[in-house]
């Protein structure tokens, strides 16, 4: 139950950092001369709300355009939802839940172990970015050049979904290392055979002339 409850949190988390990669709601933008309009920024596209047309969205011209930030950003959470589709397919298969290889007790406990740590590295390659495109957004943010009638990005809800699947990753990931490196994934009763040591024949005792030792 540890170790499936462990695999269900990690599913929680990819599935989490999955739509933070593609959902266009990293940077949110509010102008204050047209209240009507309302963007988004993503790492794919940027989008535009309007109250009589509703939501308009276009897809960035160029990778190569994109600011250094989101290009990387992009890249990372790319390796993460990997990462994280690598683990959760590595560490069902060292579920002791699962009757497939139940002979391999080793091997299925190091299986878990490396499940383990790919989810540990899934989620911090998904804060790095997360973390990384918030300290952009305060820098410009709070920015003393620029003039105060330009409109400035603020957190959208992109980026608190990123710091939660990360956090749901590096605590399955953690979760999975610990009682697979500090318990036995089954215990197995050991049997001693008695030892008698007898001085002399029991053939002896019971009154048998005839037979030789």
């Amino acid at each position: 139950m540890a170790q499936l409850g462990g695999v269900v949190l990690a599913l929680i988390g990819w599935v989490i950092t999955c739509v933070t990669t593609y959902v266009p709601l990293w940077k949110n933008l509010n102008l204050e001369l047209n209240e009507l309009e309302f963007w988004t920024m993503g790492l794919w596209q940027v989008c535009v709300v309007q109250e009589e047309v509703g939501m308009e969205c276009k897809d960035y011209d160029s990778f190569l355009a994109l600011p250094f930030d989101l290009r990387v950003s992009r890249i990372l959470m790319f390796l993460s939802n990997g990462l994280g589709a690598l683990g959760l397919l590595i560490s069902n298969f060292g579920l002791d839940c699962l009757k497939i290889g139940e002979e391999k007790h080793d091997l299925k406990k190091r299986l878990l172990l490396l499940g383990g740590v790919l989810f540990w590295i899934s989620g911090l390659t998904t804060l790095v970015p997360v973390s990384w495109v918030a300290y952009i957004t305060v820098q410009e943010f709070w920015d003393e050049d620029m003039p105060e009638i330009v409109p400035r990005w603020e957190f959208g809800e992109a980026m608190f979904m990123g710091w939660f699947g990360a956090f749901f990753l590096v605590l399955s990931g953690s979760w999975l290392v610990c009682i697979t490196c500090y318990t036995d994934t089954r215990s197995f009763p050991v049997h001693y055979a008695p030892t008698v040591q007898q001085e002399q024949c029991p053939y002896l005792e019971t009154g048998y002339p005839d037979l030789k030792i």
